[in-house]
C-alpha cells in the first residue's frame, strides 16, 4: 500500500484538488510500452474529471533534448494557470 503515495495512477484517481495537468511524451522513448505507458494515465484522468493535455511527440525520445524542446511551452502553460 505505500505504493501508492507515489503511483500517478493512483494519485489522480484519489487527487482532492483537480489541478491541471500537462504531458509531453516523446514516441520514439525506450520506456514507453513498458514503463511509461501514458495511455493508462489518460484513461485514469478522464475517469476522475482530470483536465489533462497529453501531447505525443513522434521522434522524440526521453533526452535532455526533448525537455529542452518543450519546457518553453509548459513554463507559458502554467503562467497562464496561475493569472
Amino acid at each position: 500500500a505505500s505504493w501508492a503515495a507515489y503511483d500517478p495512477l493512483e494519485l489522480v484517481r484519489t487527487a482532492k484538488e483537480r489541478l491541471p495537468v500537462l504531458i509531453d511524451q516523446g514516441l520514439a522513448d525506450q520506456f514507453l510500452k513498458e514503463q511509461l505507458r501514458p495511455e493508462l494515465f489518460q484513461e485514469a484522468a478522464q475517469n476522475a474529471g482530470q483536465e489533462l493535455i497529453l501531447n505525443l511527440r513522434p521522434d522524440y525520445d526521453h533526452s535532455y533534448y526533448f525537455v529542452a524542446s518543450f519546457i518553453a511551452d509548459h513554463l507559458r502553460y502554467f503562467v497562464s494557470k496561475l493569472r
